[in-house]
This record gives C-alpha cells, sequence and structure tokens, in this order.
C-alpha cells in the first residue's frame, strides 16, 4: 500500500530537515521525502499547515499487564499511546509477576504479539521481584529481547547489589534505567517537603531523598564503566549533578516528564489525587531549573512515566491513593503547551527530546523519517486547541492531572507498522 503525506512541514533532525517536503510511504517503509512527489498513492494525507514529525518513542510506560489487565492492557496502553501520537514504548518491569526471568518475558511477549498496536519494547527487573536483594541473570533477559533494566518503582538500597547489577548490565550492553529515592530520606511522604506539604497536613517527600540517591547511582556507573538513565528528574539538584556527571564524561542520560514542567506542588492544595506521583510535583524554582535544562541538553529526554490506576485506587483519601498518572495521550499537547508556546523549546529539540534521542539512547532503530526507515509517523496540527475529558481519553484507567485543561497541539494522523489512525481529539 502506498501511502502519500502531501505537503507538510516535516521537521527531522536526524537528517537535519525542516522544510515544507512530501513523504511517501510503501509497504510500511518510507520510500521518498521530496518537493512535489507526484507518484500515484492509495491514500493522500493533506498535510498543509500541518507539521510531519517521526511517531514519538516514549522511553516509560507502565503497560501493568501481566497481572493488572484492570488498570491497563497491551491494548488499551498502545491504542492511547498512537492517540497521543506515541510509536513506541518501552514496558516497565513492575508487572505481577514481575518481568524479572525468561519465562515472565515470555508471558509478556506473547502479549504484545497478540495485543501490541504500537512498537512495544520491554525492560526487565534489575533484581528478582524488584526487592533489590538478588539480581537477575540479566545477560540470559537480554539474550531472549530485553533491552534495559530496571527496579522503577523501587531503587536498590545495597550499594553492593546496585554496583553488581551495572557491572552485569555492562556485560549485556545493556542500559540501567534508575527510579533514584532513599526511601528512609521519602520516609512515606506523599507530596514535596515544603510550605505546601505543610500548610496541607501531608507528610512531604524532600529533593534530597531523589538527588542524594541520584548522585549514589551514578557514582556507582562510573565504577563499573556501565551506561545509567536517570528516570524522571524532578528537582534543580538532581539537575545539577546529571550536569556535572556528564562534563566529566560519565554515561549518564536522564529524562523528565510534563507534570514536572507544568505544575507546582501547590497543585495539590485541592487534595486531587491526580496530582499525586513520586517524584512529587516540586517547588517553582524546580520547575524552572528542569525547563532550562530541557532547553540546554542537560536533561535528554521527555517521557510519560504512563502509571495507570483504577478509580478505586485513586478515588480515595489523599494518603492512601496509590501514586502515579496516566499520560500517553497528552505528552505532546503538554510539551507544546508548556515549553513550545512559551518559546522555551524549538520543534527540533522537542523532536529530539520524544524521539530521536529515546531511539538512541535505548538501541533501536526509530526517531527518524529516513528513507527505508519504519513508517513511524505523525501529522500534527500544532495551533489546534483540545480539551482534556476523561471520557476521551482512550486508555483504560483514566488519573490525568490534565483533566479539565486545554492544550495545544493535535494529533491528526498516526502511522505505525503500515497502518493509519486518523483522530477527531
Amino acid at each position: 500500500m502506498k501511502i502519500l503525506i502531501k505537503s507538510g512541514r516535516v521537521i527531522d533532525p536526524a537528517n537535519k530537515i525542516n522544510a515544507l517536503l512530501d513523504v511517501l510511504v510503501e509497504d510500511a517503509k518510507i520510500t521518498k521525502v521530496a518537493r512535489n512527489i507526484r507518484l500515484g498513492a492509495d491514500k493522500i494525507i493533506a498535510a498543509e499547515n500541518k507539521l510531519v514529525l517521526p511517531g514519538l518513542v516514549d522511553m516509560h510506560v507502565h503497560l501493568r499487564e501481566p497481572g493488572r489487565e484492570d488498570k491497563e492492557t497491551i491494548g488499551s496502553g498502545t491504542k492511547a499511546s498512537l492517540h497521543g501520537g506515541v510509536t513506541s514504548v518501552l514496558a516497565m518491569p513492575n508487572t505481577t509477576p514481575a518481568i524479572d526471568s525468561v519465562g515472565h518475558l515470555k508471558i509478556l511477549q506473547e502479549a504484545i504479539k497478540k495485543g501490541g498496536q504500537a512498537n512495544v519494547f520491554i525492560c526487565a527487573a534489575l533484581t528478582k521481584e524488584r526487592r533489590g536483594e538478588e539480581i537477575n541473570d540479566i545477560v540470559s533477559l537480554q539474550k531472549a529481547g530485553v533491552i534495559a533494566i530496571s527496579d522503577d518503582g523501587s531503587s536498590v538500597d545495597a550499594d553492593a547489589v546496585m554496583l553488581e547489577a551495572f557491572r552485569s548490565a555492562k556485560e549485556a550492553k545493556l542500559l540501567v534505567i534508575c527510579h533514584s529515592e532513599d526511601k528512609q530520606l521519602s520516609r512515606q511522604g506523599v507530596v514535596n517537603l515544603g510550605f505546601t506539604s505543610t500548610r496541607l497536613g501531608l507528610r512531604g517527600i524532600s529533593a534530597e531523598s531523589e538527588y542524594k540517591r541520584v548522585e549514589r547511582d551514578i557514582k556507582l556507573a562510573k565504577e563499573a564503566g556501565a551506561r545509567v538513565h536517570i528516570a524522571h528528574v524532578s528537582c534543580k539538584e538532581s539537575v545539577e549533578i546529571i550536569s556535572r556527571a556528564k562534563k566529566q564524561g560519565v554515561k549518564v542520560t536522564c529524562e523528565t516528564c510534563p507534570h514536572y514542567f507544568t505544575f507546582g506542588e501547590e497543585a495539590v492544595a485541592g487534595y486531587d489525587t491526580n496530582f499525586k506521583m513520586n517524584p512529587p510535583l516540586r517547588a517553582k524554582e524546580d520547575i524552572l531549573a528542569i525547563r532550562k535544562a530541557l532547553s540546554s541538553g542537560v536533561i535528554d529526554v521527555i517521557a510519560s512515566d504512563h502509571a495507570p490506576h483504577t478509580e478505586n485506587e485513586k478515588d480515595i483519601e489523599f494518603e492512601r491513593a496509590e501514586f502515579g498518572v496516566v499520560g500517553l495521550e497528552t505528552e505532546l499537547a503538554a510539551t507544546i503547551t508548556a515549553l513550545i508556546a512559551n518559546n522555551l523549546l524549538d520543534w527540533g529539540r522537542l523532536v529530539l527530546a520524544m524521539s530521536l534521542f529515546p531511539s538512541r539512547i535505548l538501541g533501536i532503530d526509530k526517531g527518524t523519517l529516513s528513507v527505508g526507515a519504519d513508517a513511524d509517523i505523525i501529522v500534527l496540527d500544532p495551533e489546534k486547541e483540545w480539551l482534556v475529558q476523561k471520557e476521551n481519553l482512550l486508555s483504560k484507567s483514566k488519573n490525568s492531572p490534565f483533566i479539565g485543561h486545554s492544550l495545544k497541539g493535535l494529533v491528526e494522523y498516526t502511522l505505525c507498522k503500515g497502518k493509519v489512525h486518523q483522530w477527531n481529539s
């Protein structure tokens, strides 16, 4: 099947393209990117006044399957991802059971074959049952198809265990993704430690609980000569530590999420549990530091940390509610609204942070519109505003902090695996 995308503004930093061009797709591959392509096509997508971008690559997604299909499934999660322009996701391993063995990995791989609508890559658990005590057979997991390892949702407390994990990951040539949290310092907190936590009478999570563990994880990765990726950076001290490490030549990359550069700690003032995530929303100075780090390139990637929960787990008292928010369907528009519309980021840098860099960090062949590449493409109306409504989210869970907010930038078409998905909202 031939698909021709006509007269869109094509933005592809990998090939240094930012121009009005056509894109031809044949049999799920990009075959030509040029002006005025006149070849016949089975389907023509008119892209005048639209942007044509590589499909987004989200390297931090909780799809919940196997074990918690009441929250999300491979099918519902990947449909939601396509709705948001995300054509590739990295599935995190905190499932039930955890993806901590080749046997458990095969269960997930079968579920992906049956239900995956987008490209799903797999991150396996770093330790048995994600307990932080015994390292998994990382080499075997890599040979079976895993592309990264993490105990995401938990941090390995023992330095010796973490150092062993980094050494094993280096042997397997795998990326280690770190949820950097010292629970002796976060102390069962639920919001950022500061004025808001005191005023609301809620237990606080200090920035120190994050940045001290970021510092530790980078130190051990450096000692092992391994690659480390710091997940969901939320505070200015973490940014400073990562920046120093990069200047020293440490193999460290990192990500943040749209909620950390959009909302501050005051968003929890109404006890709305859709603003409860870990790490928590931070202070204004942290938001400014994260925005600056995205602009400068200290923060490499924008990911969603898509964490679906049922209403029974969120629509309860703030302290008892689960941490986490959904984000696959809003991450692109939220980034456009907070950063592009405020001239804090340009389109090329957005594509780097949300498509090309995560692809390079994970070592997957995505994130470009090169001839011969898979036709993972989005067509976006950059000026279109839309209201985030609970009933319009395709994710099985609806715990979004953006519900009721007007966002800018609407994905009209998503091409993935040779299939065209057209969206009206």
